[in-house]
């Protein structure tokens, strides 16, 4: 807690100015009156001094530069944490697109993210399968960060780091549940979609024969049951 005029304990203190001037060592109602005549505080910013430091200058514009010192020390912090995101080349789409997610919100929140893909066993013999999938997360992390070297194939591994965008330069970032898009999942190679089969026709129905009109032709000829029946 910041003490402030009568608020300070010590006797003597040591006096600054707002512009940095040092005033020496003054009793602590002298430094007080002296505050006060320029119209400002008495604001004591080292008390574990000796004797403890005090600064002639408005609370008020003190406590503002505090606060923006702060954040923006809480923002360099950020800057320098560093979290992984560990890709395979046959990964699921998605396990990518979760993983993808993650790394928008750690860059979103001024962190860097060092992306990571692994191969294993005879995975090493295209690497370049590998080196599809690190370039295809990175273009889907262009408006957010940007890597500060080109992708490194170390050991078993392929490496790059990425940093956040500034602030103005950067995309907005998604809004808390928002589901993200489903990646589109390719037919396999050499895959032959069967062409749709033919339709049959569609037959109209018979014509019915108008009232009073005889039909022609023998379909349903009444004289064909006549020999069949005769006694």
């Amino acid at each position: 807690m910041v003490r402030v005029n009568g608020k300070i304990r010590a006797r003597e203190v040591r006096v600054v100015t707002e512009d940095g001037r040092q005033l020496g060592i003054l009793n602590l109602a002298e430094a007080i009156r002296l505050a006060q005549s320029y119209g400002v505080d008495l604001v004591e910013v080292a008390p574990n001094a000796t004797p403890p430091v005090c600064r002639i200058v408005d609370f008020g514009k003190y406590r503002y530069e505090q606060s923006k010192r702060n954040k923006e020390a809480r923002k360099h912090q950020h800057a320098t944490k560093l979290k992984e995101i560990q890709l395979r080349p046959a990964i699921d789409p998605h396990d990518r697109q979760t993983k993808l997610t993650h790394a928008i919100g750690f860059l979103c929140e001024e962190m860097k993210v060092k992306v990571s893909l692994r191969f294993r066993g005879r995975q090493m013999a295209h690497p370049e399968i590998g080196t599809q999938v690190v370039d295809k997360f990175l273009e889907d992390l262009a408006p957010y960060g940007h890597p500060d070297a080109e992708p490194k194939l170390a050991g078993r591994a392929i490496n790059v780091i990425l940093s956040p965008l500034p602030r103005n330069k950067r995309a907005k970032p998604p809004e808390p549940g928002a589901k993200p898009p489903e990646p589109a999942v390719p037919a396999p190679a050499g895959t032959v979609r069967p062409a749709p089969l033919p339709r049959e026709p569609v037959k109209p129905p018979p014509a019915e024969p108008s009232p009073g009109v005889r039909p022609s032709g023998f379909v349903n000829n009444p004289f064909a049951q006549l020999g069949r029946n005769v006694d």
